[in-house]
């Protein structure tokens, strides 16, 4: 593989990898599968929720929202494709701005990053406008020194298409508030019992969420927010997931788990979060040490061969 080929291949395989970095800390992400209900059905078995929970996960909603900020930990597992550790601060205060270490631990995906010469942790800073990634000396040496990539979020439904459009309002919009909402939606979430979560005591509520069968009679949410959740995951390719999350005495949420099914195999994501209101620094990297994906992207014209 040529070197423009390959800072082609790591600038899309960095983008994926920081999709499910930051994608796991809410509940939408892309991928597809899973067998939904019929729309406007129910899924066998399911009930309603009881008034309680639903009431619980309101104040959960109001109050993981309110905070603005946490510090998170977790994994990712993409099928076999990726699978990635990350820490690090996010904030959801009008819209997604945060600083993680992205360390990617298997999979195809990780394969071509180290190829490309990318270190096995990628810094990477998430903005209102783009997201950037710093890939380290090996993949700098391909760059022309720069170790930084740009993904500006409004050039990625152009040079990705519906992919990466659902790219840019899952960068855009995430926040752990979206977990809340999906398990109101879903007319299947209940209360799971209490457990210790990294020496928190917290309650426990999960369900599935069928996207197709998303209705206004069984969910919790009010029509206008349905709407926007369900065409939110529709655009992810979210079809059907299982949803956890643990909830302190103060209505933060400490723990979510997330499975379900890719088209290449199962999905599945555990965050936790602390401090919550932490500060959160993510200043976008020096120009000159910066390269585009824009630029990364383009395939240069071809020159002829000599004598020909």
């Amino acid at each position: 593989m040529g070197g423009t080929a390959i800072r082609r291949a790591c600038a899309g395989t960095a983008a994926a990898v920081a999709l499910a970095a930051l994608a796991g800390c809410s509940a939408a992400r892309t991928h597809g599968g899973g067998t939904g209900a019929p729309a406007g059905s129910s899924a066998p078995g399911r009930t309603a929720a009881a008034p309680g929970t639903v009431t619980a996960l309101r104040a959960v909603d109001r109050t993981t929202g309110r905070a603005g900020s946490a510090r998170v930990e977790g994994t990712t597992v993409l099928g076999p494709g990726l699978s990635t550790r990350v820490k690090g601060t996010v904030s959801w205060r009008g819209g997604a701005t945060g600083a993680l270490d992205i360390t990617y631990t298997g999979g195809s995906l990780a394969g071509a990053l180290r190829q490309a010469g990318a270190d096995s942790t990628i810094r990477a800073r998430y903005r209102h406008d783009a997201y950037y990634a710093d890939m380290g000396p090996g993949f700098a040496a391909r760059t022309g020194g720069r170790r930084w990539i740009r993904y500006g979020y409004a050039d990625l439904p152009r040079l990705m298409g519906p992919s990466g459009a659902a790219m840019r309002d899952q960068m855009q919009k995430t926040a752990p508030g979206q977990g809340v909402k999906a398990l109101l939606a879903s007319g299947d979430v209940k209360r799971a019992g209490r457990a210790e979560i990294r020496g928190v005591r917290a309650t426990h509520y999960s369900g599935t969420v069928d996207v197709a069968g998303l209705t206004e009679r069984e969910s919790a949410l009010a029509p206008g927010e349905l709407k926007a959740l369900k065409a939110q995951l529709t655009a992810a390719g979210i079809s059907r997931e299982t949803i956890g999350i643990w909830v302190d005495s103060k209505g933060l949420l400490v723990k979510k788990t997330e499975r379900g099914r890719l088209k290449s195999g199962t999905y599945s994501a555990t965050v936790y979060y602390s401090g919550y209101g932490a500060a959160v620094h993510a200043d976008a990297p020096p120009a000159d040490d910066t390269a585009d994906f824009t630029e990364l992207v383009k395939t240069p014209p071809s020159t002829p061969a000599p004598g020909a």
